[in-house]
């Protein structure tokens, strides 16, 4: 195909006529999907609903200590349930706490301690003049709401296909006091399904923070979720990296089975140092007596090992990559050569992360919703709401049917080359 910079205006303008009759009649279809979030479709729990058969009214609710899970006591997660996320995620078992049911919750009360408490002894950040945080970008919308609700300052860092752009990582790291923390999604990242590469992990494990108190948030939410059985990233153990670097205190890990087993309804955890751990639990005993074991004994008698968690994990893919399937394949078919976006094909995670013309990714969110079919704010993928080329639209598969994906993204297309014929017009 033509790319659209080359047309000339009379080709330009002839084209918009005939997407602008398309995109009426689009609209008169009555769509009504959403992609906005990356949920777990129906089937996917569907599937998972027998987890709540593992334990019933004559059920042994032991764990392997010996410990009865009904009552209060190790608040900080069964071992064999700790055994297993640390599995999942390639730490040790030492390093593991597991909490209630939302790794987000965890980031949360990690960042609030540090602000009401500091970190590790160190002095409470409510009294310092400036706190900063890094954001590799595009990125989580949730991390960025959790800094900003505590009115952290928000420096934004362009991701390359390695990761984070690390030259720029490691200058405000090492040279400014002020910067606390970086939020990573490290492997299949939200939204563009990047997973950082051995040169750029041990890059974070070789920082030397200006802050005695900076952590790396090191958010592990897609380490199991791969879409392809034999095409899977891997990446190294951040833990483990920072240990040999003598920074064993730098990271804060975290997971859950949010889309594993049930959203909401799963375990959550974090991996850390020890003394990162002791300096969390005297915070957490206070804040809770006890987590949910009989939750976490669920899990762990229902998934038993890490190979039915994978097995698991295999169902959910052949459930998902369909629907990632179906929108790549619209992509390539009707934007392939226009040179008006580009994507990555990701291997696993929830996200497929687009990138319109400089200028034009409101408006063609805007002309979705129009039409019936809701995607997720542009510039959600930045701090404060603010992408500054107004660039970037994550695209969240998951919840939809493959046909519905399909149906959906072609309206998407049609927005896209709408805008941006609007777009080639306006500069004319």
């Amino acid at each position: 195909m033509k790319a659209y910079k080359s047309l000339s205006r009379e080709e330009l303008e002839s084209l918009q006529q005939e997407l602008l009759k398309a995109y009426e009649d689009a609209k008169a279809k009555g769509l009504n999907l959403d992609m906005s979030r990356g949920k777990p479709s129906i089937s996917q729990l569907d599937m998972v609903m027998d987890i709540l058969d593992v334990l019933n009214s004559g059920s042994e609710v032991k764990s392997e200590n010996g410990m009865d899970c009904r009552n209060y006591g190790l608040f900080d997660g069964i071992p064999e349930v700790k055994r297993l996320m640390a599995q999942s995620v390639g730490v040790k078992e030492e390093h593991v706490i597991v909490c209630g049911n939302s790794s987000l919750n965890l980031m949360y009360d990690a960042v609030s301690r540090s602000v009401t408490h500091g970190v590790c002894g160190g002095t409470p950040w409510c009294k310092l003049d400036k706190v900063k945080f890094l954001c590799p970008v595009p990125g989580y919308d949730r991390h960025f709401a959790v800094t900003e609700h505590f009115g952290i300052e928000m420096i934004n860092i362009p991701m390359t296909i390695q990761g984070p752009d690390m030259d720029l990582v490691e200058k405000y790291v090492n040279e400014d006091a002020s910067v606390k923390g970086i939020w990573c999604v490290p492997k299949y990242s939200n939204p563009q399904g990047i997973s950082y590469s051995d040169e750029t992990v041990r890059r974070f494990a070789g920082l030397k923070p200006a802050a005695e108190d900076f952590r790396i948030y090191w958010d592990n939410a897609y380490a199991i979720h791969h879409l392809y059985e034999d095409k899977q990233d891997e990446i190294l153990d951040i833990i483990s990296e920072c240990e040999k670097a003598g920074n064993p205190d730098m990271v804060y890990e975290f997971f859950s089975t949010s889309k594993v087993s049930f959203a909401g309804g799963g375990i959550a955890g974090l991996a850390s140092s020890p003394r990162n751990l002791d300096d969390i639990r005297k915070s957490m005993v206070i804040q809770t007596i006890g987590f949910d074991k009989v939750n976490q004994l669920r899990h762990v008698r229902y998934y038993k090992d890490l190979d039915g968690l994978k097995a698991q994990m295999r169902k959910h893919a052949d459930i998902v990559r369909p629907k990632f399937e179906a929108v790549l394949a619209v992509l390539e078919r009707e934007l392939g050569g226009l040179e008006i976006g580009s994507w990555i094909r990701p291997r696993g995670g929830y996200f497929i992360s687009f990138d319109a013309m400089e200028g034009c990714a409101k408006e063609i969110v805007a002309k979705c919703k129009d039409a019936g079919v809701v995607m997720t704010g542009a510039g959600a993928t930045f701090p404060y709401g603010k992408d500054p080329r107004d660039s970037n639209i994550r695209i969240a598969p998951s919840f939809p049917t493959p046909e519905e994906m399909e149906a959906a993204t072609d309206l998407f297309v049609l927005c896209v080359k709408l805008v941006s014929v609007n777009k080639l017009l306006e500069t004319m």
